[in-house]
């Protein structure tokens, strides 16, 4: 992976993150989602930036049924719904990475998480992150 491919991922995941949020707590569609934030243009308009990170909110959006239980099985004291929103979108876009990109590494997309979790949670949910993140590596190991 150059530089660049890793910086444009990083980009894209932040961009994920933010839109996976205001589908959440918003309650908006996924393309009011999209088409909302590209007419915000808060950020300077990146095609590929935006293009690859729609791609993982649809799929991390499709494959909730199969992502959540995961991050439950992972969370063994914690029911899904009582995770702080941010924390528990971080997890799901990584679970998602993790299962449906095999041409990323499973180490690398665990940090990205991390980096995330560092940006827009607490240290405390780096920790919790890491250790869910780490379980559920294990067992979808390939």
């Amino acid at each position: 992976m150059t530089e660049r491919s890793a910086d444009l991922r990083r980009r894209a995941r932040e961009l994920a993150l933010q839109w996976l949020y205001q589908w959440e707590v918003g309650g908006l569609d996924l393309d009011q989602v999209f088409d909302e934030g590209r007419q915000v243009q808060l950020r300077a308009l990146d095609e590929d930036r935006d293009r690859l990170a729609e791609s993982l909110v649809r799929g991390t959006a499709a494959q909730l049924a199969s992502i959540d239980p995961l991050i439950a099985d992972g969370t063994a004291h914690w029911r899904l719904e009582r995770l702080a929103v941010i924390d528990r979108l971080i997890l799901r876009l990584a679970v998602y990475e993790l299962r449906f990109t095999p041409e990323t590494p499973h180490p690398v997309i665990i940090n990205e998480a991390l980096e995330l979790a560092r940006t827009f949670s607490t240290e405390e949910a780096v920790k919790f992150v890491n250790g869910v993140l780490d379980g559920i590596r294990k067992k979808i190991r390939v």
